[in-house]
């Protein structure tokens, strides 16, 4: 029962993470679609604040054993990646 319960708790754990890695990504989306250029320092401003945010999230998450180091960083990974992905698209518009 503890097991199963612990399993629960990473599982929730890691989905809460990515849920916040792809809120960041849309706010990104907005932001790049509606209101600043990725030059902006404002764009810059939200999305290190958003990416340190997610960062101390997950390390939080490590330290507790609710997530694996290597999730978390194949997680922020991840992000970046797409981040990037969207930031070309934007400046071949």
């Amino acid at each position: 029962m503890a097991s199963e319960m612990t399993i629960n708790h990473r599982e929730k754990a890691y989905e809460l993470l990515k849920a916040d890695a792809e809120k960041i990504l849309q706010l990104i989306k907005v932001q790049m679609d509606n209101l600043t250029m990725p030059q902006c320092p404002l764009y810059e401003e939200v999305l290190d604040t958003q990416m340190f945010g997610l960062s101390r999230e997950i390390e939080f998450a490590v330290r507790l054993g609710l997530v694996d180091d290597q999730d978390g960083k194949d997680l922020i990974d991840s992000l970046e990646r797409q981040l990037s992905a969207l930031h070309e698209a934007s400046t071949k518009k």
